[in-house]
């Protein structure tokens, strides 16, 4: 039996898969956290990959390894490979103003869809890099080469510690702010308007099924691809499937052929981990507002499903708007959660978790149109991610989604998609692994999404 390992660096945890490479069967895990926060020295990012590595049997036996890691982090490293500050993820809203100040130098949104598919928002490396050159203008002229989190773990499996052998991949790059997926080729003059006139190295972009190089001993290592390419991977997602992540964020992603242009910024250009383009709208609020509701109820996750279960659709008018730590999708980092349409005769626990249950669902409808809007067709929905666990999560999803989403089987598919590219790095060929899913009905509800639209409509005024 050939084996490869996947690697899943997210925002709170570093997961390790050690599957067969002909099948996908997984043969061994490992698992380990991640410092909370939204600034992180990747020391940490390292240490819970080693962790994880042996808490998973090793890597003697392993003949390649890929890593699928989360996006946008800003990485900065001198001149020595050293690090020169905590990486700033994607979920730290401090760049706000230099993406507004970045999208007026250019010329408007429409001119940065243009140019790279991405308008800058505060979680966009690009801005992140601006914040850096305004706020830490020392560190901004210590950085020799800036890089993303799957980027800089890549470059250490493979033990190096010269810049030059930095490499990405096109899922990855695209949501830097300075990468065209469309045209495959970085925007140096963008990076430097950002960063101050500043020509930092980056990473260079190899293809899917490429090698990046060797570990130590000799197992191949691919690629690597941002998180959501790397779980559109794992589930084989194609033309036509758009893949609903509940996670620490909300994410709607399609895989389609035709790069979108959104001048909002709302959609990302991104790449996928096979050559076409993911099209992928982020919200800041995920899971966590599901766990923040049953918390001010008083009960576990398992109570607070079964009361949203028992509550009518619409929750009796009660609407939640789930902009608990600001919003990126619309662009409202100052915004606040709010509930609405409160009577003495609705307000109700069951009819408050219903409400934040539809909420959540309600902005990843939100963000399906805004990707439908681009002319890219969306026919068949897949949800994942730790929120969609919920029975309440699924059978709302269900009716909000138009009667029915799809249910994969419980699996780690970041790491499970970095594990099938690091099969492809290994044979020269993508393996077609089985996932198994079942589906989930229920009665369409139009309504309870124009409710939740017209309170959302009403805060962002």
């Amino acid at each position: 039996m050939t084996l490869v390992a996947g690697v899943d660096s997210s925002t709170q945890s570093c997961k390790v898969l050690i599957c067969d490479a002909e099948t996908g069967a997984i043969v061994r895990t490992g698992a380990a956290v991640h410092p909370s926060g939204t600034q992180v020295s990747p020391e940490h990012w390292w240490t819970a990959l080693t962790a994880a590595i042996d808490a998973a049997g090793g890597f003697d036996d392993v003949a390649a390894v890929s890593v699928g890691g989360q996006q946008h982090g800003m990485v900065c490293l001198d001149a020595d490979g050293g690090l020169v500050r905590d990486a700033v993820l994607w979920n730290d809203t401090r760049s706000a103003q230099a993406a507004a100040d970045l999208v007026g130098e250019l010329g408007g949104a429409d001119e940065w869809a243009k140019a790279v598919g991405v308008v800058p928002l505060a979680a966009i490396t690009v801005s992140k890099l601006r914040w850096l050159a305004d706020r830490e203008p020392e560190n901004a002229d210590r950085t020799a080469a800036v890089c993303l989190p799957h980027d800089w773990l890549t470059w250490k499996l493979r033990g190096f510690s010269d810049l030059r052998e930095l490499t990405t991949d096109r899922s990855d790059a695209s949501g830097t702010g300075y990468f065209s997926a469309a045209t495959g080729e970085y925007r140096y003059d963008l990076l430097e308007l950002a960063f101050g006139g500043r020509q930092p190295l980056l990473p260079r972009v190899i293809g899917p099924a490429e090698r990046a190089g060797v570990t130590a001993v000799g197992a191949v290592v691919g690629a690597g691809a941002g998180d959501n390419a790397a779980a559109a991977l794992g589930l084989h997602a194609g033309p036509g499937d758009a893949v609903v992540s509940m996670g620490t964020s909300g994410v709607v992603s399609a895989v389609t052929d035709v790069p979108p242009c959104d001048a909002s910024g709302l959609v990302a250009g991104f790449a996928d981990a096979t050559g076409r383009h993911l099209p992928l709208v982020c919200t800041l609020n995920g899971a966590p507002v599901l766990a923040s509701t049953a918390k001010m109820l008083g009960v576990d996750l398992d109570e607070f499903s079964r009361l949203a279960l028992a509550a009518p659709a619409g929750a009796d008018g009660i609407t939640l708007i789930p902009y608990f730590a600001g919003e990126r999708s619309p662009n409202l980092p100052d915004a606040t959660g709010s509930i609405s349409g409160i009577t003495a005769a609705n307000f109700s626990p069951a009819n408050i978790a219903r409400a934040a249950v539809e909420g959540l669902l309600g902005s990843l409808v939100f963000c399906r149109e805004r990707i439908e809007a681009e002319g890219i067709g969306v026919r068949h929905i897949t949800l994942t991610g730790g929120g969609s666990k919920s029975p309440a999560v699924q059978q709302v999803a269900a009716s909000l989604f138009g009667g029915e989403v799809t249910m994969p089987d419980d699996a780690e598919y970041v790491a499970l998609g970095a594990a099938r590219q690091a099969a492809w790095a290994l044979t020269g060929e993508l393996p077609v692994w089985t996932v198994g899913s079942r589906s989930v009905s229920g009665e369409a509800t139009p309504e309870v999404y124009e409710q939740y639209r017209m309170a959302a409509e009403g805060v962002a005024r």
